[in-house]
């Protein structure tokens, strides 16, 4: 799975979340700051995101403790991406 694949990933499960448009979501916006997503929002996203890749790598988890160093989308691709691989 690619970057961008990624990217749309996470746009579209965050979007879902807050009720708006993945095309308002920016790879640079802050979770808070800029979505106004809540840490019960950021939750979800991390869930969505395991629940779908764990069907493509098998025993795929974001840990807890890694959770407050993802602020941005840019954040929560690239962890993603270097977990994959």
């Amino acid at each position: 799975m690619g970057r961008d694949e990624v990217l749309t990933l996470v746009k579209d499960r965050l979007a879902e979340i807050l009720e708006i448009e993945p095309s308002v979501i920016g790879e640079g916006d802050a979770f808070s700051d800029d979505l106004d997503a809540d840490s019960l929002a950021l939750i979800e996203l991390v869930e969505a995101i395991e629940e779908e890749l764990a069907e493509r790598s098998v025993g795929f988890r974001i840990e807890d403790e890694d959770l407050e160093d993802l602020r941005t989308v840019r954040d929560a691709v690239d962890y993603v991406v270097a977990k994959l691989g």
